[in-house]
């Protein structure tokens, strides 16, 4: 079986009007009521830097935990961490550590060494109060600015990663530039390299290549993907409105497609899908 992780929180930080409060809370309660087995649902980072989500602790508070849906918040920083870790609900904090030195600057102004000082520091407190820290790899499949990328770069910093104990790292294809040759190299050697680390896949795509990506991973052993509905968010650093995340309801399909059982009813991803579309008006 698949694990989706929505990424109601990837869909709204850039969307360019303010969405109010209250109706991040309906929409996020009524994810809740889907079974996803995680929704990556705010981040405790600089309300300067990312407005949309300056409100995250006032969200917390309405939201309705469910017994089988986790809760994961996004941090840059170990000042955001120890925010996060501050609140019971929250299960997860989701790290992004870029191995793009240029994107890693851009987008927590930190350089990679000391976004792994943060990292260890993260990890330190996430152990202390009953937390799991998800690395995601950012630029995980090659990026924009010439910075040095080929699939070692990426081993080689998931094996820092794995000496540290994280439980879960997700390759990120920040910019949609992933295809099913890298995916499945890493993916293949990655998941039986190391067996106590759970693997998973954050895509932004294109409408037409996220079959391609999803099937790649998912061949090679993946079970863990992120998405959301409608495919509404992705890298405003991609400077392309057609990549995306991946759309909750696509990954429904190629489980399908697969004969793959869903972790949850149709009905209930239907319905989510209704109010996404209120939510995220044009």
């Amino acid at each position: 079986m698949i694990k989706f992780i929505e990424c109601p929180r990837d869909a709204m930080q850039g969307w360019p009007q303010q969405i109010p409060t209250e109706e991040k809370i309906s929409y996020l309660n009524s994810l809740l009521e889907v079974g996803f087995d995680t929704l990556d649902f705010g981040s405790f980072v600089s309300a300067k830097a990312i407005p949309q989500m300056a409100d995250t602790a006032a969200v917390l508070k309405g939201i309705h935990p469910s017994s089988k849906t986790r809760l994961l918040a996004i941090v840059a920083n170990v000042r955001g961490a120890e925010d996060a870790v501050s609140h019971e609900a929250v299960n997860f904090l989701g790290f992004p550590f870029s191995i793009s030195e240029t994107f890693q600057l851009r987008n927590t102004n930190k350089t990679i060494a000391e976004s792994m000082e943060e990292v260890q520091t993260i990890q330190e407190l996430c152990v202390k109060n009953s937390k799991q820290l998800v690395i995601y790899i950012s630029m995980g499949f090659g990026n924009p600015y010439g910075d040095p990328y080929d699939t070692d770069v990426v081993l080689h910093w998931a094996n820092a990663f794995a000496e540290l104990n994280i439980p879960i790292i997700s390759l990120a294809d920040t910019v949609g530039v992933a295809n099913p040759e890298n995916i499945s190299k890493l993916f293949s050697h990655l998941i039986p390299a190391y067996p106590e680390i759970e693997f998973g896949a954050h895509f932004h795509s294109t409408p037409q290549a996220w079959e391609e990506k999803i099937a790649a991973a998912y061949d090679n052993g993946c079970r863990r993907f992120d998405s959301a509905l409608r495919g509404i968010g992705g890298c405003p650093m991609a400077q392309d409105d057609l990549v995306g995340n991946i759309a909750t309801e696509n990954l429904a399909a190629f489980c399908q497609k697969r004969n793959i059982p869903l972790p949850f009813p149709l009905e209930k991803l239907l319905q989510a899908g209704v109010l996404a579309d209120k939510v995220f008006r044009h």
